[in-house]
């Protein structure tokens, strides 16, 4: 196993680390182990309300309206 050394964190940091590995009944290197396991190898999935609510405002519907061409394209890929 590697070690992980982190300098400079805002006291603020460490005191909820330690607050939360209290919660959770162990040590605070023990929960920096299960934050960076959570975040790094299983992170959370976005449910489809999530993923829809993601998508960019891009136009109106009337921007997207398919005009037909009345023009004859029989031959378009001959």
């Amino acid at each position: 196993m590697a070690n992980l050394i982190v300098r400079n964190l805002d006291p603020l940091i460490v005191d909820a680390l330690k607050r939360r590995a209290a919660r959770h009944g162990r040590s605070a290197e023990a929960e920096h182990r299960a934050l960076l396991e959570a975040v790094l190898l299983h992170p959370k999935r976005k449910s489809f309300a999530e993923a829809l609510a993601a998508i960019p405002e891009v136009g109106q519907d009337a921007d997207f309206e398919r005009t037909n061409d009345s023009a004859n394209n029989d031959d378009v890929f001959d």
